[in-house]
């Protein structure tokens, strides 16, 4: 009976024990979508979920792909889900469309913009406003060919003179490659890899990243509906401050972030993933405004910046603030966005 009592007495100390770790107690549901298919884009957020940073933070989270920024606003706006991964114009353009279903943003992804236009180097094009009167593949959702015109504008020449073929992204890699079109609207690090899958070489193409040329928008970032933010306020808080920390992991060690992309996807490539990854923070995270600010953190001036060119592009009314867009109280502390290692 003693012996007995010792053991119920250490199994209830231990269940005692249990129940006061992270690990154990009740997880809240979290539904995010990376706004993409699974490669290095979404590396942070899946090398975050790998380590256990979101079940330490009390989250059971779920993540899912999805097939553009578009879409994927839409369904955290629905409902469908809690956050996504979105381009902050494309969700300017939708807060625009639908003021009763308007979301915000609560971290940077990216803090350089990633779009961009790829030509060839042979093509005779040597500088942005030589691109006018030419022939580009990008599909109407594609969000360089939709912040095309303040590019436009910018660098001194007529959009409009520009014609644009819109061709499924595959076939129209595959397309560029042969030399139907002039140029391409891509990610940069979207274009540059897949073209390279097709037999070009990053040395035999030119890159004009709209960050590079007149334009300060900040990219993607992690937006959210009005029913988050409101009911569940910790949780959005906690999957920001865990998301933060798996990205600047991948800063520091990119190889762990591609391994996480091949872990969830194993018909993926590591090697380009990694390739892809280097390419994201080191052109588009790891910036003067990220080492000043942390990562996620944005300034007024460039929020205010992403709504005009933003307006300007789309063609939207003007009048929008910068508290309609966004708001800082869910990121984790200054001292937890720190950059480093890069």
């Amino acid at each position: 009976m003693q012996r007995r009592s010792m053991v119920l007495g250490s199994a209830a100390a231990f269940a005692l024990a249990a129940a006061g770790s992270p690990r154990a107690q009740t997880l809240t549901r979290f539904k995010f979508n990376l706004g993409w298919r699974i490669e290095a884009s979404g590396a942070g957020f899946l090398l975050a979920q790998q380590r256990g940073y979101y079940r330490d933070a009390g989250l059971d989270v779920t993540i899912d792909t999805g097939n553009g920024s578009a879409g994927a606003i839409s369904l955290v706006a629905g409902g469908a889900y809690d956050a996504a991964s979105a381009d902050l114009s494309t969700m300017i353009e939708f807060n625009t469309a639908n003021p009763d279903k308007k979301l915000t943003a609560v971290a940077v992804q990216y803090d350089l913009n990633p779009n961009s236009i790829i030509v060839r180097r042979d093509s005779g094009i040597l500088k942005p406003a030589d691109l006018a009167g030419k022939t580009l593949l990008g599909q109407p959702f594609n969000a360089s060919r939709k912040l095309f015109p303040a590019f436009a504008r910018a660098n001194g020449f007529d959009a409009s003179t520009v014609k644009w073929e819109n061709v499924d992204p595959g076939i129209g890699d595959t397309r560029f490659a042969r030399g139907d079109f002039d140029g391409a609207g891509y990610f940069y690090f979207t274009g540059l890899l897949n073209l390279k899958a097709r037999g070009i070489t990053p040395d035999q193409l030119r890159v004009f990243r709209f960050s590079e040329h007149g334009l300060s928008s900040y990219g993607n970032g992690i937006v959210t509906n009005a029913r988050a933010s409101a009911e569940m306020p910790q949780a959005l808080a906690a999957f920001v401050r865990a998301s933060t920390r798996g990205w600047l992991d991948c800063i520091v060690d990119a190889r762990a972030g591609a391994a996480a992309v091949k872990a969830r996807e194993p018909l993926a490539n590591e090697e380009l993933e990694l390739e892809r990854l280097q390419l994201i923070t080191a052109g588009s995270m790891v910036t003067a405004g990220t080492r000043a600010h942390g990562w996620g953190a944005a300034t007024p001036q460039r929020l205010q910046a992403t709504i005009d060119e933003t307006v300007a592009a789309f063609g939207l009314r003007p009048g929008i603030a910068v508290a309609d867009i966004w708001s800082e109280r869910f990121l984790p502390s200054a001292s937890d966005r720190i950059v480093r290692g890069a």
